[in-house]
């Protein structure tokens, strides 16, 4: 009875309220949780995943993310001792269809999946990490580069005709050498030039939120550097797997690659 008037009162707080430093809430493959939390908790964990917390008009919240890979139903976010149940809903994500000229893309070597593999493991390491943040509330993102975006994220993809895992990032199409900033405050974890990703960065915000930013022309920071919002740290490119020139944002919250469209201010 406990968990059902929990998970209503959960349902009425998500429709009718709206946070203004906050991301916004979405309970869907992909989406965010927004928990509200009495001063006493402590520990927010979610599929063995310590959850990020922040506090809004003095009082506390967690934000779970939610992996794209959830299925739809219920999913129990552990708070403290209790757990509190989340319905998830369907999402009409859209499907795309994407022709490549080098096969390798689609189906990489041996040596190439060697090396896919070491990177993943490599992107891995950041994704699980837990840093303490600077932030008591949980600052408000801006967009990382100028253009006109469409819903990317969650897309389901077919390459030459091949399914694919769907599109966990936002992306963002510009021309090649246009700046690229940071959407908030961070520390530069990882830099690298991948497989797929080609050259990337990958900043830590705190409490389990990354940003990673992919397809770069160039670099201009480097690993340990700490950054701050609106500065430059490469340039928009088209290296790894494109079919153009864009900016691939993505955003990963408590280890599940979320949409950072739910991070950015409401519009206007």
């Amino acid at each position: 009875m406990h968990k059902l008037i929990a998970l209503s009162f959960l349902t009425i707080l998500y429709t009718n309220t709206s946070f203004a430093a906050l991301p916004e809430s979405s309970l869907r493959p992909g989406g965010i949780a927004i928990i509200p939390l009495t001063d006493q908790v402590k520990h927010v964990s979610y599929e063995d995943h310590r959850v990020l917390i922040t506090e809004e008009n003095n009082k506390k919240y967690a934000v779970v993310g939610i992996p794209l890979s959830t299925p739809i139903g219920t999913i129990n976010i552990k708070v403290d001792q209790e757990i509190i149940p989340l319905d998830i809903q369907s999402y009409p994500y859209a499907e795309q269809h994407i022709k490549l000229k080098d096969q390798h893309f689609v189906e990489p070597s041996s040596d190439q999946l060697a090396r896919y593999k070491t990177e993943a493991q490599e992107q891995n390491l950041i994704y699980t990490s837990f840093s303490q943040s600077k932030w008591k509330t949980l600052p408000q993102f801006i967009t990382p580069t100028q253009g006109k975006f469409t819903n990317s994220f969650g897309r389901k993809r077919f390459f030459n005709n091949e399914e694919r895992a769907p599109h966990s990032g936002l992306d963002i199409p510009a021309p090649i050498g246009q700046k690229v900033i940071v959407p908030a405050d961070g520390t530069v974890v990882g830099i690298g030039h991948y497989f797929f990703n080609g050259n990337t960065i990958l900043i830590d915000h705190g409490q389990g939120l990354i940003s990673m930013f992919c397809h770069l022309s160039q670099i201009e920071v480097h690993k340990g550097q700490v950054v701050k919002q609106g500065e430059e740290i490469g340039k928009v490119g088209k290296t790894g797997r494109v079919t153009g020139p864009h900016l691939h944002w993505g955003m990963s919250l408590n280890d599940a690659r979320v949409d950072p469209q739910l991070f950015l201010a409401p519009k206007k």
